[in-house]
């Protein structure tokens, strides 16, 4: 299983400052072992914030993501106080989600 993410929401001015930092791999595919084979690739392909259970943000991300990303996003659709969820999926399956409070 996956570590958990480290979730940072600060409200100010109506505005919620996330800041997320996903401890993934985020093999591209393109990378060789120590015996020269090649590491097969492994990323996050989607990745979501709801609050309070509304969809606020997704993307999708690919192999040119770096390993442990950290991402930084701003929205009016939070205030403090209110639960938010982050998840992910990656290109094997797997999935994370955790949880944490807008301050």
């Amino acid at each position: 299983m996956a570590e958990p993410m480290r979730i940072r929401a600060l409200e100010k001015d109506g505005v919620v400052d996330l800041r997320v930092q996903i401890r993934h791999d985020m093999e591209s595919g393109s990378r060789r072992n120590e015996s020269g084979e090649v590491v097969p690739a492994w990323y996050i392909t989607r990745f979501a914030v709801e609050v309070d259970g509304r969809e606020v943000f997704s993307a999708r991300l690919g192999p040119g993501v770096s390993r442990n990303p950290l991402l930084h996003i701003r929205f009016r659709e939070g205030r403090k106080g209110q639960a938010l969820t982050a998840r992910w999926e990656d290109s094997r399956g797997d999935r994370r989600e955790d949880r944490g409070v807008i301050e």
